[in-house]
Protein backbone atom coordinates (compact mmCIF):
# COMPACT_ATOMS: atom_id res chain seq x y z
CA UNK A 1 0.00 0.00 0.00
CA UNK A 2 1.48 3.68 -0.93
CA UNK A 3 2.33 5.64 2.09
CA UNK A 4 -0.47 8.40 0.91
CA UNK A 5 -3.60 8.18 2.94
CA UNK A 6 -7.11 8.05 1.43
CA UNK A 7 -8.58 10.79 0.99
CA UNK A 8 -12.39 11.32 1.48
CA UNK A 9 -14.08 14.42 -0.37
CA UNK A 10 -17.19 15.26 0.81
CA UNK A 11 -19.89 18.02 1.49
CA UNK A 12 -22.05 18.60 4.62
CA UNK A 13 -25.17 16.60 5.19
CA UNK A 14 -24.99 14.19 2.51
CA UNK A 15 -26.20 10.74 3.25
CA UNK A 16 -23.57 8.69 0.58
CA UNK A 17 -21.09 10.37 2.07
CA UNK A 18 -22.01 9.49 5.76
CA UNK A 19 -22.14 5.71 4.96
CA UNK A 20 -19.18 5.75 3.24
CA UNK A 21 -17.44 7.11 6.39
CA UNK A 22 -18.66 4.57 8.32
CA UNK A 23 -17.38 2.12 5.89
CA UNK A 24 -14.37 3.48 7.10
CA UNK A 25 -14.76 3.32 10.35
CA UNK A 26 -15.93 -0.17 9.92
CA UNK A 27 -12.35 -1.13 8.04
CA UNK A 28 -10.10 0.76 10.40
CA UNK A 29 -8.28 2.70 7.41
CA UNK A 30 -6.90 5.75 8.11
CA UNK A 31 -8.35 8.55 5.97
CA UNK A 32 -8.40 12.33 6.06
CA UNK A 33 -11.84 13.73 5.19
CA UNK A 34 -12.13 17.07 3.28
CA UNK A 35 -14.94 18.98 3.23
CA UNK A 36 -16.03 20.52 0.01
CA UNK A 37 -18.44 24.00 0.39
CA UNK A 38 -21.92 23.00 -1.01
CA UNK A 39 -22.84 24.21 -4.09
CA UNK A 40 -19.25 24.94 -5.52
CA UNK A 41 -18.19 21.67 -5.17
CA UNK A 42 -18.47 20.08 -8.34
CA UNK A 43 -15.51 22.81 -9.63
CA UNK A 44 -13.42 21.85 -6.54
CA UNK A 45 -14.23 17.94 -7.98
CA UNK A 46 -13.05 18.52 -11.53
CA UNK A 47 -10.09 20.83 -10.10
CA UNK A 48 -9.28 17.29 -8.27
CA UNK A 49 -9.22 15.34 -11.51
CA UNK A 50 -12.63 13.53 -10.62
CA UNK A 51 -14.50 12.47 -13.65
CA UNK A 52 -17.79 13.38 -12.35
CA UNK A 53 -19.48 16.17 -10.11
CA UNK A 54 -20.52 13.95 -7.46
CA UNK A 55 -19.91 13.16 -3.31
CA UNK A 56 -18.33 10.81 -2.08
CA UNK A 57 -15.30 10.99 -3.87
CA UNK A 58 -12.37 8.96 -2.57
CA UNK A 59 -8.70 9.18 -4.08
CA UNK A 60 -7.33 5.26 -2.94
CA UNK A 61 -3.57 5.96 -1.33
CA UNK A 62 -2.47 3.70 -4.52
CA UNK A 63 -3.54 7.43 -6.60
CA UNK A 64 -7.30 5.60 -7.95
CA UNK A 65 -9.94 7.99 -8.18
CA UNK A 66 -13.44 6.53 -7.29
CA UNK A 67 -16.94 8.57 -6.75
CA UNK A 68 -20.26 6.79 -5.60
CA UNK A 69 -20.91 4.71 -2.60
CA UNK A 70 -21.40 1.50 -4.46
CA UNK A 71 -17.93 1.97 -6.28
CA UNK A 72 -16.00 2.95 -2.99
CA UNK A 73 -17.43 0.15 -1.03
CA UNK A 74 -16.25 -2.30 -3.62
CA UNK A 75 -12.74 -0.71 -3.88
CA UNK A 76 -12.57 -0.31 0.10
CA UNK A 77 -13.17 -4.02 0.13
CA UNK A 78 -10.56 -5.04 -2.30
CA UNK A 79 -8.05 -2.96 -0.25
CA UNK A 80 -9.17 -3.59 3.28
CA UNK A 81 -10.52 -7.45 3.10
CA UNK A 82 -10.99 -7.75 6.60
CA UNK A 83 -12.83 -7.11 8.13
CA UNK A 84 -15.35 -7.38 5.50
CA UNK A 85 -18.52 -5.11 4.25
CA UNK A 86 -20.49 -8.37 3.29
CA UNK A 87 -21.19 -11.47 5.15
CA UNK A 88 -19.29 -14.46 4.03
CA UNK A 89 -21.86 -17.42 2.97
CA UNK A 90 -22.72 -17.26 -0.40
CA UNK A 91 -26.76 -16.50 -0.06
CA UNK A 92 -26.19 -13.72 2.60
CA UNK A 93 -23.64 -12.21 0.60
CA UNK A 94 -25.79 -12.36 -2.64
CA UNK A 95 -28.76 -10.88 -0.38
CA UNK A 96 -26.46 -7.81 1.01
CA UNK A 97 -25.40 -7.17 -2.22
CA UNK A 98 -29.08 -7.29 -3.84
CA UNK A 99 -30.13 -4.97 -0.71
CA UNK A 100 -26.73 -2.33 -1.20
CA UNK A 101 -27.99 -2.00 -4.83
CA UNK A 102 -31.46 -1.49 -3.95
CA UNK A 103 -30.47 1.27 -1.35
CA UNK A 104 -28.34 3.02 -3.88
CA UNK A 105 -30.55 3.34 -6.69
CA UNK A 106 -34.09 3.25 -5.07
CA UNK A 107 -33.76 5.18 -1.53
CA UNK A 108 -30.86 6.92 -1.92
CA UNK A 109 -31.96 9.50 -3.99
CA UNK A 110 -35.19 10.00 -2.01
CA UNK A 111 -34.12 12.17 0.81
CA UNK A 112 -32.15 14.16 -1.95
CA UNK A 113 -34.95 15.03 -4.20
CA UNK A 114 -36.83 16.03 -1.33
CA UNK A 115 -34.12 18.50 -0.08
CA UNK A 116 -33.58 19.83 -3.31
CA UNK A 117 -36.82 20.72 -3.94
CA UNK A 118 -37.56 22.51 -0.50
CA UNK A 119 -33.83 24.13 -1.34
CA UNK A 120 -35.35 25.40 -4.54
CA UNK A 121 -38.57 26.70 -3.59
CA UNK A 122 -38.07 28.08 -0.03
CA UNK A 123 -35.35 31.44 1.14
CA UNK A 124 -35.61 30.08 4.52
CA UNK A 125 -34.53 26.80 3.38
CA UNK A 126 -31.81 27.97 1.59
CA UNK A 127 -30.96 29.89 4.91
CA UNK A 128 -31.16 27.05 6.47
CA UNK A 129 -28.56 24.58 4.44
CA UNK A 130 -25.95 27.87 4.27
CA UNK A 131 -26.07 27.93 8.17
CA UNK A 132 -25.94 24.10 8.55
CA UNK A 133 -23.92 23.61 5.82
CA UNK A 134 -21.31 26.43 4.57
CA UNK A 135 -18.19 27.14 6.99
CA UNK A 136 -18.60 30.31 5.77
CA UNK A 137 -20.43 32.94 7.45
CA UNK A 138 -23.28 35.19 7.30
CA UNK A 139 -25.58 32.39 6.28
CA UNK A 140 -28.30 34.46 5.07
CA UNK A 141 -26.51 36.43 2.14
CA UNK A 142 -25.43 32.91 1.18
CA UNK A 143 -28.73 31.51 1.25
CA UNK A 144 -29.76 34.45 -1.27
CA UNK A 145 -26.27 33.72 -3.17
CA UNK A 146 -27.30 29.83 -3.46
CA UNK A 147 -30.75 30.98 -5.01
CA UNK A 148 -29.10 31.17 -9.12
CA UNK A 149 -27.79 27.03 -7.92
CA UNK A 150 -30.03 25.46 -6.70
CA UNK A 151 -31.84 25.08 -9.73
CA UNK A 152 -29.25 23.30 -11.63
CA UNK A 153 -29.09 21.13 -8.34
CA UNK A 154 -33.06 20.33 -8.21
CA UNK A 155 -32.77 19.51 -11.73
CA UNK A 156 -30.05 16.78 -11.56
CA UNK A 157 -31.58 15.10 -8.95
CA UNK A 158 -34.71 15.21 -10.81
CA UNK A 159 -36.12 16.93 -8.00
CA UNK A 160 -39.86 18.29 -10.41
CA UNK A 161 -42.88 18.31 -8.54
CA UNK A 162 -44.27 15.34 -10.07
CA UNK A 163 -41.33 13.05 -9.06
CA UNK A 164 -41.59 14.15 -5.57
CA UNK A 165 -44.79 13.84 -4.89
CA UNK A 166 -44.51 10.34 -6.58
CA UNK A 167 -41.51 9.93 -4.05
CA UNK A 168 -44.07 10.97 -0.95
CA UNK A 169 -46.78 8.66 -1.95
CA UNK A 170 -43.91 5.46 -2.32
CA UNK A 171 -42.30 5.94 0.40
CA UNK A 172 -44.13 3.85 3.11
CA UNK A 173 -43.77 0.86 0.55
CA UNK A 174 -40.22 1.86 0.79
CA UNK A 175 -39.67 2.04 4.47
CA UNK A 176 -41.58 -1.20 4.44
CA UNK A 177 -39.17 -2.72 2.28
CA UNK A 178 -36.11 -1.73 4.75
CA UNK A 179 -38.20 -2.88 7.58
CA UNK A 180 -38.43 -6.29 6.01
CA UNK A 181 -34.62 -6.46 5.25
CA UNK A 182 -34.52 -6.12 9.06
CA UNK A 183 -36.82 -8.90 10.12
CA UNK A 184 -35.05 -11.12 7.56
CA UNK A 185 -32.02 -9.93 8.92
CA UNK A 186 -30.43 -8.91 5.78
CA UNK A 187 -29.25 -5.98 7.31
CA UNK A 188 -29.26 -5.08 11.09
CA UNK A 189 -26.14 -7.69 12.05
CA UNK A 190 -24.31 -6.87 14.80
CA UNK A 191 -21.61 -5.96 12.51
CA UNK A 192 -22.71 -3.11 10.09
CA UNK A 193 -21.75 -3.57 6.50
CA UNK A 194 -22.24 -1.93 3.31
CA UNK A 195 -26.24 -2.25 3.02
CA UNK A 196 -26.42 -0.93 6.48
CA UNK A 197 -24.41 1.92 5.82
CA UNK A 198 -26.11 3.04 2.28
CA UNK A 199 -29.82 2.10 3.56
CA UNK A 200 -29.18 3.19 7.19
CA UNK A 201 -27.87 6.71 6.05
CA UNK A 202 -31.09 7.64 3.47
CA UNK A 203 -33.34 6.76 6.82
CA UNK A 204 -31.58 8.74 8.86
CA UNK A 205 -31.67 11.57 7.20
CA UNK A 206 -36.28 11.25 6.68
CA UNK A 207 -35.68 11.21 10.24
CA UNK A 208 -34.41 14.01 10.32
CA UNK A 209 -37.01 15.76 8.55
CA UNK A 210 -39.47 17.37 10.00
CA UNK A 211 -42.70 16.88 7.83
CA UNK A 212 -41.78 13.65 6.92
CA UNK A 213 -39.89 11.75 10.33
CA UNK A 214 -43.86 10.70 11.69
CA UNK A 215 -43.56 8.48 7.99
CA UNK A 216 -40.76 6.66 9.92
CA UNK A 217 -41.49 7.11 13.64
CA UNK A 218 -42.07 3.64 15.47
CA UNK A 219 -40.81 1.33 12.89
CA UNK A 220 -37.73 -1.00 13.16
CA UNK A 221 -36.26 1.21 10.38
CA UNK A 222 -35.88 4.02 12.65
CA UNK A 223 -33.66 3.06 15.26
CA UNK A 224 -32.07 0.73 12.91
CA UNK A 225 -31.12 4.19 11.02
CA UNK A 226 -30.34 5.75 14.25
CA UNK A 227 -27.57 3.36 14.87
CA UNK A 228 -26.05 3.76 11.88
CA UNK A 229 -25.93 7.85 12.10
CA UNK A 230 -26.51 8.71 15.82
CA UNK A 231 -26.20 12.45 14.64
CA UNK A 232 -27.58 14.14 11.91
CA UNK A 233 -29.44 18.32 12.23
CA UNK A 234 -32.86 18.52 12.14
CA UNK A 235 -34.41 19.50 8.79
CA UNK A 236 -37.12 21.88 8.58
CA UNK A 237 -39.98 21.53 7.29
CA UNK A 238 -40.96 22.39 3.54
CA UNK A 239 -43.03 20.11 1.44
CA UNK A 240 -46.64 20.77 1.02
CA UNK A 241 -48.61 19.14 3.49
CA UNK A 242 -51.41 17.77 0.61
CA UNK A 243 -48.47 16.35 -0.68
CA UNK A 244 -47.38 13.84 2.43
CA UNK A 245 -49.58 10.67 2.67
CA UNK A 246 -52.59 10.69 5.37
CA UNK A 247 -51.02 7.09 7.02
CA UNK A 248 -47.63 5.74 7.19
Amino acid sequence: MADSPARLYGIALSHPVLGVRGMLERKGLVYRYVELLGGAHPLALFALRFTRATVPAMRLPDGRRVQGSLAIAKALEELVPTPSLYPSEPAAHAAAQEAERWGEAVLQPVPRRLIRWGLRHHLAQRHWFADVASPLPAPALMGILLTPVVPVFARRAGASDERVQRDLAELPGLLDKVDSLLESGVIGDEELGAADFQIGSSVRVLIAMQDVSRLVAGRPAESFARRVVPEYPEVPAALPADWLPAHA
